[in-house]
C-alpha cells in the first residue's frame, strides 16, 4: 500500500530520454560480492557437503540436522500433499511448458550429408547433468523450477538437480512433476558452486540455468569457465510500446506487474500519443494505491520512465537500443511492428498477449536474457541442453585423393609438417 503523499511523488511515467536510459547503471554486481562469491565458492569446491551445509545454515535458514538433500520421492509426496486443484492447475501449467519444449526439440535434428571423399554430419544430443536454480526470496518462485527442468528433462538430460532456499510444498511439488531427480534445500553462491562441483549425492552437472539474486549470478559469471551457463541475469525489464489504440489502465497494470518484481526493474512506456502517458499516469497512481507491492513498485518505477516517439521507427530504434528482455506492443498493428524489432528476449503482439501469461506458462520459457544481453543471446530454452557433435566418414574414392591434396597444401602454408604427413599417408588405402 502506499500513503496519499507518496502518490503524489510518484515520479512515472517521468519524461526521459534514450540516452539516459542507455547510462543507467547495468553493472549487476561489485567487486566487493565477486570476492565474496569468489571465497564461497572455493570453499564448497574444496569441501564439499560440510562447507555447503554451514553456508545453508548461516544464509538459508537451514535447521541443524535438518536434510539438505530432497529425494524424488520426497519431492513426489509433497506434490500428493497439494489440493486436487492446485494439482490439476500444475499439470496443466507444467503440459503447456512442456508442449512447447517438445515442438522446440523437433526442431533440432541430425544431419548427414555428402562432402568431397564421404560423408560428414551431426547429432544432436543433451548433455547428461543439468543444475536449475530457482530463486526462494522475497518471491520464491516454483514457476522457475518448471521453466528449467522441463526443458532439460525434454531435451533429454539424464540427471537434474534442483537447487533453492524455497522447500514449500508447491515448490517441491514443481520439482517432482517437472521430471528432478532431486533438490538441494540452499540457495545463494554456495547452492550454484555445490551444482558446480558436487556435493553429497548432488553429482558435478554440466550446464547451470536459472535466475537469482547478484550473488547467484556472481557464482555463474565465475564458474562459467567450468560448467555451462544460460546466462547473467539482471534486473527484469518491460518497455511497451503504445499508440492511442491502448487503454491506459492495461498498460498501467503492465507496468506494475513488471515494477513489483524488483526494485532495480525496468519498466519503460515507449508512447506514441501524448494524451495515453498522461492517462497511464493517472491510472498507475489508483492502481498504486491498493497494491500490496506498491514500496517496490514505486522504487523500480522511479529508475523507469516514459520516451515520446514521434513515429513508429524512432520507437523500434528506441527499443532495439535497449534490447530489453521483454517487449510488449499494444498498437493497432502490432503483427507488422514485431517483425520490425531486432533486440529482444521476447515479444508479446498485441494488447491482449500479456507479458504475464508467458511468466506462468502460455509455453515460452520466462528464463529471458536482460541488460542489453539480448543483442547477443535468447532465452532458455530446450536447445540451451543441446550440443551438436559432428562426425566424419571417408570413402576410398578420387575425390578423397583430392582432399589430401588440399590438406596436405594447407597444412605445410601454416607450417604443420606432421599435419600435412599424416593426410598423406591416407594414399596407402587408395
Amino acid at each position: 500500500m502506499i500513503t496519499p503523499e507518496q502518490n503524489q511523488e510518484m515520479l512515472f511515467p517521468r519524461r526521459t530520454s534514450i540516452e539516459e536510459f542507455k547510462r543507467r547503471n547495468r553493472k549487476i554486481f561489485d567487486s566487493k560480492i565477486e570476492k565474496t562469491v569468489r571465497e564461497i565458492v572455493d570453499r564448497v569446491r574444496d569441501h564439499g557437503e560440510s562447507a555447503l551445509r554451514r553456508y545453508a545454515e548461516k544464509y538459508d535458514g537451514l535447521g541443524p540436522g535438518s536434510d539438505l538433500y530432497l529425494s524424488r520421492t520426497r519431492l513426489r509426496e509433497a506434490f500428493a500433499s497439494l489440493p486436487e486443484n492446485d494439482r490439476k492447475r500444475l499439470v496443466r501449467i507444467a503440459g503447456q511448458i512442456r508442449s512447447f519444449a517438445e515442438a522446440q526439440r523437433v526442431c533440432q535434428t541430425d544431419l548427414d550429408v555428402a562432402i568431397p571423399g564421404g560423408r560428414a554430419g551431426h547429432r544432436v544430443t543433451a548433455v547428461e547433468r543439468a543444475g536449475c536454480y530457482a530463486p526462494g526470496g522475497r518471491y520464491p518462485l516454483p514457476s522457475s523450477v518448471l521453466m528449467t527442468v522441463i526443458p532439460a528433462h525434454v531435451a533429454g538430460v539424464r540427471e537434474i538437480w534442483v537447487a533453492s532456499p524455497d522447500v514449500s510444498p508447491i515448490t517441491m511439488a514443481a520439482a517432482w512433476l517437472a521430471g528432478a531427480n532431486g533438490l538441494v534445500a540452499a540457495g545463494g553462491a554456495h547452492a550454484i558452486a555445490a551444482l558446480a562441483y558436487g556435493a553429497g549425492p548432488v553429482p558435478p552437472v554440466d550446464v547451470i540455468v536459472g535466475p537469482g539474486n547478484r550473488y547467484v549470478t556472481a557464482a555463474k559469471k565465475y564458474l562459467s569457465g567450468e560448467v555451462r551457463i544460460d546466462m547473467l541475469a539482471g534486473p527484469s525489464e518491460l518497455v511497451i510500446i503504445a499508440d492511442d489504440s491502448a487503454n491506459a489502465e492495461t498498460v498501467a497494470s503492465d507496468l506494475l506487474a513488471q515494477a513489483e518484481h524488483d526494485e532495480d526493474a525496468f519498466p519503460v512506456l515507449i508512447s506514441l500519443d501524448p494524451t495515453l502517458t498522461e492517462d497511464v499516469k493517472v491510472e498507475m497512481n489508483r492502481q498504486l494505491t491498493d497494491l500490496p507491492s506498491a514500496a517496490t513498485a514505486l522504487k523500480a518505477l522511479s529508475s523507469g520512465g516514459s520516451l515520446q516517439a514521434r513515429n513508429l521507427t524512432r520507437a523500434v530504434a528506441w527499443c532495439d537500443a535497449l534490447a530489453p528482455e521483454h517487449v510488449q506492443l499494444c498498437i493497432k498493428d502490432a503483427a507488422g511492428l514485431a517483425g520490425r524489432l531486432s533486440n529482444f528476449g521476447s515479444v508479446f503482439i498485441g494488447e491482449l498477449s500479456a507479458e504475464v501469461f508467458a511468466d506462468y506458462g502460455a509455453g515460452p520459457n520466462h528464463v529471458l536474457p536482460t541488460n542489453g544481453n539480448a543483442r547477443t543471446t535468447g532465452g532458455l530454452s530446450v536447445f540451451t541442453f543441446l550440443r551438436i557433435q559432428t562426425w566424419t566418414k571417408m570413402d576410398l574414392s578420387d575425390n578423397l585423393d583430392r582432399l589430401i591434396e588440399d590438406s596436405a597444401w594447407f597444412a605445410r602454408q601454416e607450417g604443420l609438417e606432421a599435419h600435412a604427413r599424416a593426410a598423406e599417408k591416407r594414399r596407402r588405402n587408395l
